[in-house]
C-alpha cells in the first residue's frame, strides 16, 4: 500500500511509474539524494522521467524543493514502507 508523500504536480490515483533512467538512492543521506538525482537530470533529454528511490525521510522534502526550484516537473511521488519514490519529467 502506497502513501502520499508530496503534491505531485501531475497528482493521479494510479500513476503511470514509467521511467527513462532511475537513480537509486537507498541509503544515503541527505543532500546525496538529491544531488544524485540532479546530475542525472543534467545529462538527460527534455522530457525523459527519472525514477529516484530512496530512504531518507528528509527526501520528502528535499526532492519536491529541488523540482519546483529547478522548474523540473514532479510527476508522481509515494512512500512504500521506508521507501521513498519519486519520479521526475525533465524540464
Amino acid at each position: 500500500m502506497s502513501e502520499r508523500v508530496g503534491a505531485a504536480s501531475e497528482s493521479k490515483v494510479d500513476p503511470d511509474w514509467s521511467h527513462d533512467q532511475m537513480v537509486d538512492a537507498s541509503d544515503m543521506r541527505c543532500p546525496l539524494p538529491v544531488l544524485k538525482a540532479r546530475k542525472r537530470l543534467l545529462a538527460m533529454t527534455t522530457g525523459d522521467r527519472l525514477l529516484v528511490v530512496a530512504t531518507d525521510p528528509m527526501s520528502a522534502i528535499d526532492i519536491p524543493h529541488y523540482c519546483q526550484e529547478s522548474g523540473n516537473v514532479l510527476v508522481a511521488d509515494d512512500r512504500i514502507s521506508e521507501t521513498f519514490r519519486y519520479l521526475i519529467r525533465k524540464a
